[in-house]
């Protein structure tokens, strides 16, 4: 009998680390190297899951502390877990909480860049200990306390098919003694976490999230100490640097630490140049909203270039966003339309322009595969 998770590998470039394969689960196959979009309240904004699904989407990013609030994990596991609550029938990831000590108190990656970490006035996280992170409830107020085996707790509640361990994401403007501090705690908290997994598997598979900033001397320490746990995979998590090239930089080192017959996921990264430049570096999956973020800014992804559909020329432009393109958006609808809803801040624009830039990034990732079994990556 097959086990309920493993990684197929089907091609290893000789040109680079760039690789092919299949990551099996129990909710089906994720063709690698993949886009994860993230659906952070159990759906990508602006579509539902038969949308998603008709997309072509094999993976899907969900957030367990905002499912933890609202509805509820104990809902979620009433309804038949994940799946069945948002009627998806195709895999998907949750990650730990552990983001949101981050972004609770420091805001988004690029505000905590601009403010050279200093902490934003609303702070959400009362307290970070031993134990785990006191938070308080957006929605309310009221106190949460989420702590590595609460993570999973709840994760099992939601029944997800990748899961993630709880941990810390410390900001980029950290001195190396507290980054040491944060990273030895995180790993104590990884650990607790698969100690919690392994009480009930539940035909789950568990990666493992490698930290350290951009100090290669970390990274590689929280490689060789993660790798060393019967982990199913490897994410790589933390502050990735200031700037594009520190990153692949960052990277470059990290990649060979990790093990070939896994796989492995760069979380919170998926905007185009950044997929390009790490693609030979041998990553298998990336999970980012950049895509349905950009489409409800009005910025639509093309082979050509991105289109800005606010734009006053294409208020009779009456071709279709991407000429060529089968997705629905394209072949029901054209420029000038889209043009007209987004001008009368109708909520359906954003809806067509998320379903294509969604099939863009299912057509993207198809031809990185296509690419590097030809050999040209």
């Amino acid at each position: 009998m097959e086990p309920y998770f493993y990684f197929e590998l089907i091609y290893q470039s000789t040109k680079s680390r760039a690789r092919v394969g299949r990551i099996h689960t129990p909710h089906g196959v994720i063709d690698t190297p993949n886009f994860v979009p993230v659906g952070t309240n159990g759906t990508l904004k602006a579509l539902d899951s038969v949308l998603v699904d008709n997309l072509g989407v094999q993976l899907i990013f969900c957030n367990t502390y905002h499912l933890m609030i609202q509805p509820g994990t104990e809902v979620v596991q009433a309804a038949g877990g994940l799946h069945k609550f948002m009627n998806r029938s195709k895999p998907i990831i949750t990650d730990s909480g552990g983001f949101q000590v981050f972004s609770l108190a420091y805001g988004t990656v690029e505000a905590e860049l601009k403010s050279k970490g200093q902490k934003s006035g609303a702070n959400s996280v009362l307290k970070i200990s031993e134990e785990g992170v006191l938070f308080r409830s957006y929605r309310d107020g009221s106190p949460i306390l989420l702590t590595p085996e609460s993570s999973i707790q709840a994760q099992k509640a939601l029944g997800a098919d990748i899961i993630i361990p709880f941990d810390e994401l410390p900001p980029y403007h950290i001195d190396r003694q507290s980054l040491v501090k944060s990273l030895e705690r995180t790993h104590r908290w990884e650990a607790r976490s698969l100690a919690q997994h392994e009480k009930n598997k539940q035909n789950q598979a568990i990666y493992a999230v490698v930290h350290g900033g951009v100090d290669d001397a970390l990274r590689a320490q929280s490689a060789q100490y993660l790798t060393q746990l019967p982990f199913d995979g490897y994410a790589i998590g933390g502050s990735m640097g200031k700037t594009r090239d520190q990153m692949v930089g960052m990277l470059t080192k990290l990649m060979p630490q990790l093990p070939t017959h896994l796989p492995n996921h760069l979380l919170g990264i998926g905007d185009l140049a950044s997929l390009e430049a790490c693609m030979p570096l041998g990553i298998d999956t990336f999970d980012s909203s950049h895509p349905t973020r950009c489409a409800r800014h009005g910025l639509i992804l093309t082979k050509g270039g991105n289109l800005k559909i606010n734009h006053s020329a294409l208020k009779t432009d009456f071709r279709p966003l991407e000429e060529g393109c089968t997705c629905y958006t394209c072949v029901n609808y054209t420029r000038a339309y889209i043009h007209h809803l987004f001008k009368a801040h109708e909520l359906t624009g954003y809806t067509l322009a998320s379903l294509h830039n969604i099939h863009f990034m299912v057509l993207l990732m198809e031809s990185y595969r296509s690419r590097i079994l030809n050999g040209e990556l």
